[in-house]
């Protein structure tokens, strides 16, 4: 039996006063209406496996009106260990532990990650590039931490360069940036590629089950160019599209070229989704990327991660309900919020544990 979360508790935390939650190791559905408190406890669970929320709040956000500290915990079971996960906030600040013992972010990270899927990834498909980047990148520093200290260090080299070339930099000056942004921005750049391979080939298999007759795909679009498959050769390309960009970039003062200006392209029988796709085929990308998410993380870490689906049912048609739960059923622990437990089969609810929260 790999790792499983066992139980939620939150003390002074967003809506909620106190409150414990005993999950199921197979699906958990939280039931109630509208605005009594579900997302914030998917929002905790999300924290205390990922080390991040998707609504990054600020530690204040976190904290019941009217009281100075909140507190979160998570309990993890299996393999024969038990971990347990904190969270506090105290004076504006947050704060992770581990065993009771004080770690950053990344010490919460990997032991049980999780792929949350809510209303907004809905749109990721016809949405910026940015949203496409993050959604790979927050996947990416949950499977390997390598991986966030890459993302870590480019983000910060990038904001300092674009500092200095608001300056109008002296060339030698420029010259030794660049060379740190393309030394970490290859890097990167080889990490994101062969983690959105991995995801493509589940990606591709996972939609034609749900879309038979399509032919779905998702590529790279480096803004650097083509790019070759050496390590060595991507700087050199990222160089290249550096110097072309130089009077542009100077102009303008701001980084032009890198991993924080790619894209993430998905198409549909060869044309992009984001303009061709329907609605439901735009939804059936996300669904399909999600479920990929889920099959990666066992792939490389050798389980399945926690799955927290926030309110998807109501957005979703019966087909899609039905691929997900489909999915879900093959033995990945899940949390799933909604409003109406009408979405789900009696089969399924058998089976699950639901939760009532508020006055239902």
């Amino acid at each position: 039996m790999g790792i499983a979360a066992t139980e939620l508790a939150v003390d002074s935390y967003r809506s909620f006063d106190e409150f414990t939650l005993a999950l199921n190791r197979g699906t958990t559905i939280l039931v109630g209406r509208n605005a009594v408190g579900k997302t914030n406890l998917i929002e905790a669970l999300q924290l205390l496996t990922a080390g991040a929320s998707f609504r990054r709040p600020s530690p204040s956000d976190l904290v019941k009106d009217g009281e100075g500290t909140a507190r979160a915990s998570l309990r993890l079971e299996g393999e024969g260990r038990v971990l347990d996960m904190g969270l506090e906030v105290v004076a504006g600040r947050r704060s992770f532990t581990r065993n009771g013992k004080r770690v950053r972010a990344g010490g919460i990270r990997g032991v049980l990650p999780s792929v949350l899927f809510c209303p907004d990834d809905l749109d990721m498909v016809k949405r910026s590039a940015r949203v496409r980047r993050d959604a790979l990148d927050s996947f990416g520093v949950q499977l390997n931490e390598k991986y966030a200290q890459l993302l870590s260090a480019y983000e910060r080299t990038v904001e300092q360069r674009n500092n200095l070339l608001k300056e109008a930099p002296a060339p030698a000056l420029l010259e030794a940036w660049d060379e740190s942004l393309v030394q970490c921005g290859a890097r990167l750049l080889a990490h994101r590629m062969a983690l959105l391979e991995r995801v493509r080939a589940h990606f591709i298999e996972i939609y034609r089950v749900i879309a038979p007759h399509e032919v779905p795909d998702v590529r790279y679009v480096p803004s650097v160019g083509e790019l070759p498959a050496e390590r060595d050769a991507i700087a050199e390309a990222f160089s290249r599209a550096l110097r072309d960009a130089r009077a542009d970039e100077l102009r303008r003062g701001v980084t032009l070229v890198g991993p924080h200006r790619d894209e993430i392209l998905f198409t549909i029988d060869g044309r992009p989704a984001r303009d061709f796709g329907s609605q439901g085929q735009q939804r059936s990308f996300v669904l399909a990327w999600k479920m990929a998410e889920v099959s990666v993380t066992r792939d490389i870490l050798g389980r399945y991660p926690l799955l927290l689906l926030d309110d998807v049912m109501s957005e979703l048609d019966a087909v899609r309900r039905e691929s997900i739960m489909g999915f879900v059923a093959e033995g990945i622990q899940t949390v799933v919020t909604t409003t109406n437990l009408g979405y789900f089969s009696q089969d399924i609810l058998d089976r699950a544990k639901v939760v009532h929260i508020g006055n239902v």
